[in-house]
C-alpha cells in the first residue's frame, strides 16, 4: 500500500486522508474515515453524479459523530429506499451553490451585520455567524447550531467545510 502524501495547505488532511484540490468532492470524501456515513448517504440518495459535477458547490460535511448524535434510528430510517426523498432533502440542505471559502462566508456575515443567510440547494436557509476568533457557526431551520471544525478544504468543483452536527431543514 503506498504511503499517502503528507498534508500541506493545498492538501489538508480530513479523516486521516489528504484532500486534493484537483479532485472532486466525491473523490476526496470517499477517502475520509470521518465521513463514511455521509458518503453512504450520498450514494443512497443518488447524489454521487451531482456532486461529481462541475458545480461549484460549497458543502458543509457532517462527520460520522454528527450522524451518530441524531436520535436512534434516524440514519437507518433515512437510508431506507422509501425515504430517499427525505434523505435527499437533508443532504442537499448541506450544499450551497457556488464556492464560498471561509473568507467569503465571513465577508457575507460582516456585510449582514453579524449574520448571513445562505440559500441551500434544498431551498431552505442556513444562518452563518462568526463564532470565536476565526470560527463560523451555522444555524439550521430547526434552531440547531453546527460549528465549522475544518474550513476551506478546496476541491476541483467547490469547497468542503467540515461540520460537527447534521443540519436539518
Amino acid at each position: 500500500m503506498p504511503t499517502p502524501a503528507p498534508a500541506t495547505p493545498e492538501n489538508p488532511m480530513v479523516g486521516g486522508a489528504p484532500m486534493y484540490a484537483d479532485k472532486d468532492i466525491i473523490d476526496n470524501a470517499v477517502n475520509s474515515k470521518d465521513h463514511t456515513t455521509l458518503v453512504a448517504a450520498v450514494k443512497a440518495a443518488g447524489l454521487v453524479d451531482t456532486l461529481k459535477g462541475a458545480g461549484p458547490f460549497t458543502v458543509f460535511a457532517p462527520v460520522n459523530a454528527a450522524f451518530d448524535a441524531l436520535p436512534a434510528g434516524t440514519v437507518d430510517g433515512l437510508l431506507k429506499p422509501e425515504k430517499k426523498a427525505d434523505l435527499t432533502k437533508v443532504l442537499t440542505y448541506h450544499v450551497v451553490p457556488g464556492k464560498l471559502d471561509a473568507a467569503a462566508l465571513m465577508a457575507q456575515v460582516q456585510a449582514g451585520g453579524g449574520s448571513a443567510t445562505l440559500t441551500t440547494v434544498q431551498g431552505g436557509s442556513l444562518i452563518a455567524k462568526a463564532a470565536g476568533a476565526n470560527g463560523i457557526s451555522l444555524t439550521d431551520a430547526k434552531g440547531n447550531t453546527a460549528m465549522v471544525t475544518t474550513a476551506d478544504v478546496m476541491q476541483s468543483n467547490g469547497v468542503i467545510h467540515v461540520v460537527d452536527k447534521v443540519l436539518m431543514p
